[in-house]
């Protein structure tokens, strides 16, 4: 197989100043790629003051014989996402590549929780995402090519205790990825969601010692930079990536049951319940109107629904 290369393609990382994201933009810079790293600089809960996280990075790629030039905007404020895209396009003259990947924890119970904190998670994880893809979808639009990949969880897949602003952010990211893949297509962009597990600062503490020893950035960014590629033709995935495991996470929906009455009684939904949860023969529908039609072919015939109705 011929080696994936980037050569004149350009990319913009999110969080890019450590973990994660420094070995995306390392990796896709070695193949030839040209990086804008952006970050803030700050600690894991974005309270510290910024620092020179993303010049650090920046001039590890040039001194490796790469390009890359840094950027320090917060991207949870619309105007700073549009000036990292505005930045991209004025030094290298066009987008391919949008890797959101910037993120912030702040752990607590939801009953302790601050409405505060629970909003600026949303804000950097989701919102962030959004606002950077918004300045970032025309550029790609125009050129008819794009592949926009976002950092979602396992936590927002399956729910993790304490972390109700994290989980319902990194789920957002699910399904503003799988509306953007269809939107875009039709003009060349693809776009897919990575849940990692890797040993960064924001999974230190979380995964077992022996695990997290296994489970160096470096194999997320393996499957990143496929899915960034000229090659990949997959839009609307999510895969779970880490220490050399690669699967792919859907959204799935039981085979279901067909309550016997045209106004079922709560009595009848808790005698079915058990029957909905079997997941056995369960479909991942590629699309809402897939999973109306499947529903509506299962109330006429009491067929079980299915992903290619």
């Amino acid at each position: 197989m011929s080696q994936i290369r980037f050569d004149g393609r350009v990319a913009i990382i999110t969080g890019a100043g450590g973990g994660l994201g420094r070995s995306h933009a390392k990796l896709l810079a070695s193949r030839g790629a040209r990086i804008v790293v952006n970050d803030l600089g700050t600690s894991v809960d974005g309270a510290a003051s910024p620092s020179l996280a993303a010049e650090n990075v920046a001039a590890e790629i040039c001194a490796a014989g790469g390009t890359a030039i840094a950027n320090g905007d917060d991207i949870s404020d619309p105007a700073g996402a549009s000036r990292l895209v505005d930045q991209a396009v004025s030094a290298y003259g066009r987008v391919d590549i949008l890797i959101n990947n910037a993120g912030i924890l702040r752990d607590k119970t939801f009953a302790k929780m601050d409405l505060d904190d629970f909003r600026k998670v949303l804000d950097v994880h989701l919102l962030g995402a959004v606002y950077c893809t918004k300045a970032a979808w025309s550029v790609m639009q125009s050129q008819r090519w794009g592949r926009v990949i976002v950092t979602t969880s396992s936590s927002g897949l399956y729910g993790h205790f304490g972390q109700t602003n994290y989980g319902a952010a990194k789920l957002g990211l699910v399904g503003f990825v799988k509306a953007l893949a269809q939107e875009g297509q039709r003009f060349g962009i693809l776009a897919n969601a990575v849940a990692p597990l890797a040993a960064t600062r924001m999974s230190e503490g979380v995964l077992d010692a022996e695990v997290f020893r296994k489970m160096p950035p470096e194999h997320v960014s393996a499957v990143v930079a496929y899915l960034a590629s000229e090659g990949c033709d997959i839009t609307g995935e999510v895969f779970v990536a880490g220490g050399g495991y690669l699967a792919r996470a859907a959204i799935v929906e039981s085979r279901g049951v067909v309550l016997a009455s045209d106004r079922p009684l709560p009595e009848q939904v808790a005698c079915s319940i058990q029957a909905t949860l079997d997941l056995a023969g369960a479909n991942a529908f590629p699309n809402l109107e897939v999973a109306f039609k499947a529903a509506a072919l299962r109330l006429e015939d009491g067929a079980a629904p299915s992903a290619d109705a």
